[in-house]
């Protein structure tokens, strides 16, 4: 009888394909990549058109030997690693390590660990798809390069163990730059008016924004409120205009790698890594009672929206059977316009809609149900009828002024009835039936307001996955892994959901903008991006790419060490003696970034917290204030008698108080600024400041 090979990447996948071939099959792992760049060289030869050097990867000599025992025994070798670059990449060494002939291995692929679909791929193989290995051979190039010859430099300026990566320092950046933003923003003042109006013969008031003349007019400050107030104070109110309409709300599109780990972020408050760890379980397969190992979402990397036609047909069939024909969408829900895909995978799905989240709850853990629910509801809203709503605007005339209100209500709630998103809970006005054009209100409260405009907000791991999709940097694979190393590496911090940078993510941050402005500029690196993906289409080699890339890099390398080498960070000494020794302590560099030491090491080992005073007194004691640090290296401002006082700003505090209420001043860019928000007063920073 014929024997067959099957090699999968992951051990969690055998059992479940196993169980789909029967006895003649024989399926091993891989366990990921067998051969890889060594660790202890650079792996390129630069000499010899660069070509890489792959070795087999420490630890992987054993299964190897098996895999090639195995492949010896088979007539034929099914190469069935995941449906992309890296899977594709990943066949090829094998076919290199396996050292077997080529025509008895053949490609397979699935994009979802079905027994029809593992079967139906097994009657289709096919050769190798170059292309794509050449794309992730040239990406990993490209990324060995980076890290390779910059990571050293920052070991000798700044300390050792520290990684620049090609996008990851480009997401650190990102990040920065949002922090400057946020640091330098000075918010404006603005007010809002609301009013609330009696109807006849109604209980509930009737709430309205005030809009302003024919057009919108804002309001900036308190005098400009009390104009307005003035004019309102005998103005008699009445209905000018009452419209109806009806909107819809088209249902959302099924999810890709990155909107998956958005949405799970925001509703299930899950880590953009425990998401796709949480995803490859789904996609492997789960041991469901009374049905076996059972592999239960397709693909997990993906940035495709796109859904087979049998998924779809199959999706209309359930959604009509359980909501009716009229909640079954007549258009199909494809790629948003002007959108650059890799349309080889489906969206992110169930592999089978019937099988219901409530169903399967028992065999699966908590986060594993929560996550497939959110799937599930997603896909099948997304073949689902546009939500219809009946909408209501009303014109409020006071004398030259206009107020508004707007109010809908439900008609008809389509994919709602399945999916609804955290903005669709929010409860709009429901109006009353007996509001017409001319109808008279009588006043009873204006309610002015004052506001300030807030700064942007902090990254979080969402939205920053949203702005490197945006952007054009990384890929569906490389969005986890990327914020995973910088909150590894201590660049930033992760309070709550925020992103906050660190005082080692500064400094890299500075070091990488200053000798690679390149490497860390968004636009060339969304560029690289796009080069890969000509590679992996066919339309540029990938040696082109790297020929073009490196000898830049290296002039700038080259540069970096040379104009770096003046940089020498000195052991700086301080005032602060050593309890120990009474030898006069020294600034130095750890892990979690500078501290006092003193300089008789090893003899003497003392150390202690180093605050940097900032030669600013204390609002609320006198004493010095000092630049500190959160346990997760954030920056912030404090009195250096902390606990005996409280004092603390992230914000840095200016020795000047303000002339108008008297409290502190913080800096912000090149003005200094009030701290106390309801105040407002702002002046330029002097050339002294």
């Amino acid at each position: 009888m014929a024997k067959y090979l099957v090699i999968v990447e992951s051990p969690a996948k055998v059992k479940t394909i196993k169980k789909f071939l029967g006895s003649n099959y024989d399926v091993q792992a891989s366990n990921g990549h067998v051969r890889d760049f060594p660790k202890s060289q650079f792996g390129i030869d630069v000499e010899n058109d660069f070509e890489p050097k792959y070795i087999t990867i420490r630890g992987k000599g054993e299964l190897l030997a098996n895999l090639r025992k195995a492949a010896k025994k088979a007539d034929k070798i099914y190469l069935a690693t995941d449906p992309d670059r890296e899977g594709e990449a990943i066949s090829w060494h094998l076919m290199q390590a396996l050292k077997e002939d080529p025509a008895k291995m053949r490609r397979i692929s699935f994009n979802e660990i079905t027994k029809t679909a593992v079967k139906a791929s097994i009657k289709q193989p096919r050769d190798l798809d170059l292309n794509l290995v050449d794309a992730q051979q040239a990406r990993r190039m490209l990324d060995r390069m980076v890290g390779y010859t910059i990571s050293p430099l920052l070991w000798v300026k700044v300390k050792r163990g520290l990684s620049a990566g090609r996008v990851q320092s480009v997401a650190l950046r990102i990040i920065c730059d949002r922090e400057e933003e946020i640091n330098s923003f000075i918010p404006e003042e603005y007010w809002s008016l609301d009013g609330e109006f009696k109807i006849k013969g109604e209980k509930k008031p009737l709430q309205a924004k005030f809009y302003g003349t024919d057009k919108k007019l804002p309001i900036h400050n308190k005098a400009e409120m009390d104009k307005i107030l003035k004019a309102l104070e005998n103005a008699q109110y009445e209905i000018t205009e009452v419209k109806k309409g009806e909107r819809t709300k088209n249902a959302p599109l099924p999810f890709t790698t990155s909107t998956l780990q958005q949405e799970a972020a925001k509703t299930l408050n899950f880590s953009t890594q425990k998401t796709m760890r949480l995803a490859q379980q789904l996609y492997e397969g789960i041991d469901i009672k009374g049905s076996g190992t059972v592999g239960l979402i397709s693909y997990l990397r993906t940035d495709s929206t796109r859904i087979s036609q049998e998924a779809d047909q199959a999706a209309r069939e359930y959604i009509e059977a359980q909501y009716g024909d009229n909640y079954v969408s007549t258009t199909g829900k494809t790629v948003k316009k002007e959108q650059k895909i890799q349309d080889a995978h489906e969206a992110i799905r169930p592999t089978d809609i019937t099988r219901l989240p409530a169903m399967i709850k028992e065999s699966l853990s908590r986060d594993q149900f929560r996550l497939y629910q959110l799937i599930w509801k997603r896909f099948t809203a997304s073949r689902m009828s546009a939500a219809k709503y009946e909408t209501t605007s009303v014109k409020i005339g006071a004398g030259e002024y206009t107020f508004t209100v707007a109010a809908s209500k439900i008609v008809f709630d389509g994919f709602m009835s399945v999916y609804v998103q955290e903005e669709d809970n929010q409860k709009g006005n429901v109006l009353s039936q007996s509001l017409e054009k001319g109808m008279k209100l009588e006043l009873t409260e204006l309610k002015p307001e004052q506001h300030f405009t807030q700064p942007p907000a902090h990254y979080t791991e969402a939205s920053l996955v949203k702005a490197l999709e945006e952007q054009g940097i990384g890929r569906p694979s490389t969005y986890a892994p990327t914020i995973t190393t910088i909150i590894s590496r201590r660049y930033v911090s992760k309070e709550q959901k925020n992103l906050y940078v660190t005082e080692l993510g500064e400094v890299v941050n500075n070091i990488m903008k200053q000798a690679f402005p390149s490497i860390v500029d968004v636009r060339f690196t969304a560029m690289m991006e796009g080069l890969l993906d000509c590679v992996e289409e066919g339309t540029v080699q990938w040696k082109t790419v790297v020929r073009n890339f490196y000898p830049d890099l290296k002039r700038d390398v080259d540069a970096a060490e040379k104009e770096l080498e003046k940089v020498e960070i000195q052991d700086e000494v301080s005032d602060e003696v050593c309890d120990v020794c009474g030898r006069n302590m020294v600034i130095k560099y750890g892990p979690h970034g500078r501290f006092l030491a003193c300089p008789g090491f090893p003899e003497c080992r003392n150390t202690k917290p180093y605050y940097e005073k900032i030669g600013v007194a204390c609002p609320k004691c006198g004493k010095d204030v000092v630049l500190k640090k959160t346990q997760k290296g954030r920056k912030y401002y404090g009195c250096i008698d902390n606990p005996e006082c409280d004092f603390m700003s992230w914000q840095k505090p200016s020795a000047k108080k303000c002339p108008k209420c008297g409290s502190y001043m913080v800096e912000k860019g090149n003005k200094i600024v009030c701290s106390e928000t309801t105040c407002g007063y702002v002046e330029q920073k002097s050339k002294e400041d």
